[in-house]
């Protein structure tokens, strides 16, 4: 079965790869439809590695998808061949102490689609657990099925702030992540977000989200903004979800007396905490590291209409063309947000 291998640093095909997977109990053989194209995808392969996790086998790509049941493992119910699904990539070890926790997200024995040495799944069949597989409503695309997995990091951290009716949002960052969880943050109850980039494309996708107001930093700093929304109080809850260090200088001055700053985006190199500012403002620190137990949810809400999708997907490529797609967001392009495969 034909794959998108990344065989080492810089050196991505699309080959064939060995097939005849088994579908065991509590499992379902898919097909992926599409696969969306993660940062963390494109880190390894311009980099090999990210932290302790480095590329050094050939490795298929790819942890954002949805697909098509073709067939249900011993004792799945529930599932049918020809159900269309979203996959969850991540799957822990089920009895482990942080699974029993509820923070399987967080589990050091999770097995994650395309996390050396895991393969990915933008291949042609995959064998996937049907506890971590979800029904795709009729009015959900495999597009919007797919983005699923980057949505899933936006809720998680919109659950992690605590969001109350009418709180005023503050982002950093109008990426992929970044619009995401503002989406999230007001599907939640916020009142209005204020969300920062310096891509003018970027923020064009978030002043077209209703209640959300885009600032363009390299004019203006989020800090002087949201004193303006809000009298000089101060954000109820901040999520950084840039990572760029510079995010840092600010952004224990924005929000407000009591205020929930969530960290999202992953820094590659340290950063700066001021604790003063922390400890005058009793800000309360959260962390996201992926998500758990927030999928369901996501899928509902795009059903619901509650959020919208479609302003998200830039580009789709055909497999025989992933390359290009990987070169391309390797590239940056200023305007792109989510750049997808189809598989089938």
């Amino acid at each position: 079965m034909k794959a998108v291998v990344l065989e080492k640093q810089h050196e991505i095909r699309v080959r064939e790869v060995p097939g005849d997977l088994a579908c065991g109990p509590g499992e379902l053989r898919i097909a992926p439809h599409t696969v969306g194209i993660c940062g963390s995808d494109v880190h390894y392969y311009t980099h090999g590695r990210i932290g302790r996790y480095v590329v050094e086998e050939p490795m298929i790509l790819g942890h954002e998808a949805s697909g098509v049941v073709t067939e249900v493992g011993q004792d799945v119910e529930g599932f049918a061949v020809g159900d269309r699904v979203a996959m969850e990539p991540g799957v822990p070890d089920t009895s482990s102490r942080a699974s029993r926790a509820g923070m399987y997200n967080v589990d050091p024995a999770v097995s994650f689609w395309a996390t050396p040495p895991v393969d990915g799944c933008l291949v042609e069949e995959v064998i996937h657990p049907a506890a971590f597989t979800y029904h795709l409503p009729d009015n959900v695309s495999f597009a919007e099925g797919a983005l699923m997995e980057p949505l899933a990091v936006g809720m998680h951290a919109a659950t992690k702030a605590r969001i109350t009716p009418g709180d005023v949002v503050a982002v950093s960052g109008a990426g992929t992540i970044g619009l995401l969880t503002a989406a999230s943050a007001l599907a939640g109850g916020a009142s209005k977000v204020i969300i920062s980039d310096i891509s003018p494309v970027k923020l064009d996708i978030a002043s077209r989200i209703p209640g959300t107001q885009a600032v363009d930093s390299r004019e203006r700093r989020l800090l002087d903004v949201v004193n303006e929304q809000t009298a000089g109080w101060g954000a109820d809850v901040v999520f950084e979800c840039s990572g760029h260090p510079s995010a840092y200088e600010d952004l224990w001055r924005i929000g407000a007396p009591g205020n929930r700053t969530v960290l999202v985006g992953i820094p590659v190199d340290p950063v700066t905490i001021d604790i003063t500012e922390v400890q005058a403002r009793e800000t309360r620190i959260e962390n996201v590291f992926r998500y758990a137990n927030v999928y369901q949810r996501a899928i509902d809400l795009v059903a619901a209409g509650r959020i919208d999708l479609s302003p998200f997907i830039t580009a789709t490529y055909d497999m025989d063309h992933a390359v290009d797609a990987f070169e391309r967001v390797a590239e940056g392009r200023p305007g792109d947000v989510k750049i997808q495969i189809t598989v089938r």
